[in-house]
């Protein structure tokens, strides 16, 4: 069992969390922001576990009764709000098991605490029912949102909450949990170091997956040959992306990391820092044929089709879009 000193990075979060706790200074309603794997539900249930720890200190106690419960995922005023449709948070979902229930006083602990994972897919209607609870909560009421994109919560809500992002954590941070923690050989460290960015729990992911070289491997594939395909051969690409829809964002996070070598290898010449220093041939000709205004064309284009696959925009369209305009570019 983890506490927060087992937690790598987020120390800025953590002693702010500690310190509310110590303060007695705890707000009704925190928002958690930050990339899938960057640490936000473990931030989240050991903050929980430590309002709700008998022994009172700024660590959960995993002795106490209270801690215990909250272990075994059976404790009665820990609620993590759950919903039924992949992609949304319905307005029932908010009324049934957060505004209907958080008049209730808590069963046994001093705080009743609701974690919304996937805070950011609550619809408009969602959003405004609790907006109601967050700006008149009981006083033993704490609230925290998980987001991936804070920016899709109404204003109104970001206002009444706190902000707690979680940054990326240094890359030499991130190697040493792998190798010293699940013990991954120091070449294969540095891969997954390269390509998670600062995401603990996408290198650990990343480790731990075979799947992961079969998607990398087909994303060079496609950058290599884009130059020579035909609209025919775009379509017949995106069926085979359409493959890894369930880790789109890894491939997008390739393309870009690609892209991201092409222009340090363009700017400054220096294979040293190149994650895919092994493409150094097809590297420096795509460094050739790309101006700077177009590398940063691409670029853009891929954060935009991250953010309207997250919308739910057509799958198909939005990958042929973006290679289309990687083609162009």
């Amino acid at each position: 069992m983890s506490g927060f000193k087992d937690v790598v990075g987020h120390s800025e979060i953590i002693q702010y969390i500690q310190n509310a706790v110590t303060e007695d200074k705890v707000s009704h309603a925190y928002i958690l922001n930050g990339e899938k794997g960057s640490g936000k539900k473990m931030l989240a249930s050991l903050f929980a576990q430590t309002l709700q720890c008998e022994k009172g200190g700024t660590e959960p106690c995993y002795e106490c009764h209270s801690c215990k419960q909250a272990v075994s995922g059976n404790h009665p005023d820990i609620i993590w709000v759950t919903h039924e449709k992949p992609n949304s948070i319905s307005v029932d979902d908010i009324r049934v098991q957060i505004n209907g229930d958080i008049q209730v006083k808590p069963y046994n602990g001093k705080y009743k605490i609701y974690i919304v994972p996937d805070a950011d897919m609550m619809t408009v209607q969602a959003q405004n029912a609790l907006l109601k609870t967050i700006e008149e909560p009981p006083a033993y009421a704490v609230i925290l949102l998980l987001t991936e994109n804070a920016n899709s919560l109404l204003p109104t809500i970001c206002s009444r909450c706190v902000m707690l992002k979680l940054r990326n954590i240094k890359d030499q941070l991130v190697k040493r949990y792998l190798m010293e923690q699940l013990q991954v050989p120091d070449y294969k460290a540095d891969v997954c170091t390269a390509f998670a960015q600062g995401n603990i729990g996408k290198a650990a992911m990343l480790a731990g997956s075979e799947h992961f070289n079969e998607i990398k491997d087909e994303a060079v594939r496609l950058l290599k040959n884009i130059d020579t395909m035909e609209l025919g051969d775009l379509v017949e690409a995106v069926k085979r992306i359409s493959a890894y829809k369930i880790e789109i964002t890894d491939y997008l996070d390739i393309l870009m990391i690609w892209y991201r070598d092409v222009l340090i290898y363009k700017a400054t010449m220096n294979i040293d820092r190149l994650i895919f220093g092994e493409e150094i041939d097809s590297i420096r000709e795509r460094a050739k044929k790309s101006s700077y205004e177009g590398i940063e064309t691409i670029l853009e284009a891929l954060e935009k089709a991250k953010a309207r696959l997250r919308a739910n925009v057509n799958f198909d369209l939005v990958m042929e879009l973006l290679l289309l305009t990687i083609k162009e570019n």
